[in-house]
């Protein structure tokens, strides 16, 4: 299986992270998209929900591990990156099986 990435900005890469975060137990609440929305622009956020909406598990991690390659991140823009994710897992002040199994696997990808 090959998918197609088109060239994502950092920003959109975050999104379309952030929403796999969120839908990690296959139910993002209202919180969790509240909380991706208010770090990105509209327009941007609409686009990446919609592609993320369409992909299947395995095409995420296909499309975030291509784009991920394509930047050159600093140790301050990782770190910072990392901190948006936890936010995003501990909107519910719970850290789900789910979430640290996620946790590890974007750790393998980022760095």
């Amino acid at each position: 299986m090959k998918s197609e990435t088109k060239k994502w900005t950092k920003e959109e890469l975050q999104i379309y992270i952030l929403l796999l975060c969120a839908n990690v137990d296959a139910d993002e609440s209202k919180e969790e998209i509240k909380l991706v929305k208010s770090k990105v622009d509209k327009k941007t956020f609409k686009k990446m929900y919609k592609e993320f909406c369409k992909d299947n598990e395995d095409e995420r991690f296909e499309k975030i591990d291509n784009a991920i390659h394509l930047h050159e991140y600093s140790h301050v823009e990782l770190e910072k990156f990392r901190n948006e994710i936890n936010e995003i897992f501990l909107v519910d002040n719970h850290f789900a099986v789910m979430e640290t199994n996620l946790n590890r696997i974007l750790d393998n990808i980022l760095y």
